[in-house]
């Protein structure tokens, strides 16, 4: 996984930790969602570029 990537994927879980956390203060339960959902995506794409760097180096 090349570091771009990492900084994106991390940058995507940051934002969405802030935007459940304004939810969560706001009492806005949309926005909370939203984030849980960034958090999510940022976790699957780091994990789908491990499983991509796994393969490369076989």
């Amino acid at each position: 996984m090349g570091a771009d990537d990492k900084i994106r994927n991390a940058g995507e879980k940051l934002a969405g930790k802030s935007k459940e956390a304004a939810g969560e203060l706001t009492g806005n339960e949309r926005l909370e969602a939203e984030g849980k959902l960034d958090q999510t995506k940022g976790d699957l794409k780091t994990a789908g570029e491990k499983v991509k760097d796994a393969f490369k180096k076989d």
